[in-house]
């Protein structure tokens, strides 16, 4: 199936082929076909795909979302669970009360493998995903594990809006392949030198947008966020991670109900590191 997939979407004329090798695919070990498939997939421009390519990728993107343990953040202790001098009233050491506590969630890990009904892509101006192969941001990720279905719906959505999305604002496609149903587009801000008070303005425009987005959609009842700008975008993760925590409470007392659960998701120790902090004051990661 992969390197049927790969022969095909070698010979297209629409894909950079990303050297000679993928012509050979019989000749590929499993992990180098798969590699270099997702390697096409990336570089490769929307537009219809080769016949029967979408019915394997389709094959293979199920197969391999089913090979993987979706987490139900509906499982997962909330914040005030997990440190419970957060819960507004109580008074625990250097914790500090966080008025959405129980409504909120800390989760470490694969954002592409949550079974939340809607999670947020850091994504860039012209919201198509990344295309740099094995780049390791989070657009890569989501793009892969969702299949080139949410190019095409990205595309669709941008050919129509004629221009580059700006930033602090959002947009909403299907999630395809991933466990999620919802995937919400959000550029944030880009930091290139002193963090500022626009920098900061435009980090919480972008939370409130994929909140209130995921708000149109009746049956979205748990959001998860990635890191929004804190990548290549160089938001201070510090800062990041009080601004994130500040705008959800804010967004989830004036919609009381609206949601059930808003994740926070990190991938990496000091992305964890950066809430407890927020949250604690103490810059221990667990």
């Amino acid at each position: 199936m992969v390197r049927t997939a790969l022969s095909r979407l070698s010979k297209d004329p629409a894909t950079t082929a990303p050297g000679p090798e993928a012509g050979d695919a019989d000749q590929l070990d499993d992990a180098t076909a798969r590699r270099l498939l997702r390697t096409l997939l990336t570089v490769r421009p929307p537009g219809p795909l080769p016949a029967d390519v979408p019915h394997l990728l389709d094959a293979l993107l199920s197969s391999e979302r089913e090979a993987k343990t979706v987490t139900d953040p509906n499982r997962l202790p909330c914040i005030a669970e997990e440190l419970p001098g957060t819960v507004p009233g109580t008074a625990l050491g250097t914790v500090t009360a966080y008025p959405a506590a129980g409504r909120t969630v800390l989760w470490q890990g694969d954002i592409t493998a949550l079974g939340a009904d809607a999670i947020v892509n850091a994504a860039n101006s012209a919201m198509l995903g990344c295309f740099v192969p094995q780049h390791p941001c989070i657009d890569n990720a989501i793009h892969s594990a969702a299949g080139p279905r949410l190019r095409d719906d990205c595309h669709t959505i941008m050919t129509r809006q004629g221009h580059p999305e700006a930033t602090g604002t959002a947009k909403i496609t299907r999630g395809y392949h991933l466990p999620a149903r919802y995937v919400l587009h959000t550029v944030g801000p880009i930091v290139d030198g002193p963090l500022r008070p626009t920098h900061e303005h435009l980090l919480a425009a972008s939370y409130r947008a994929c909140l209130d987005l995921a708000a149109e959609v009746r049956d979205i009842r748990t959001v998860a966020f990635c890191g929004v700008s804190t990548g290549v975008f160089g938001y201070p993760k510090q800062s990041a991670a009080r601004t994130a925590l500040d705008t959800v409470a804010d967004w989830l007392d004036a919609h009381p109900g609206r949601l059930d659960r808003v994740i926070f998701n990190v991938y990496a120790p000091d992305d964890r590191a950066a809430y407890l902090n927020a949250l604690t004051g103490e810059s221990a990661t667990r």
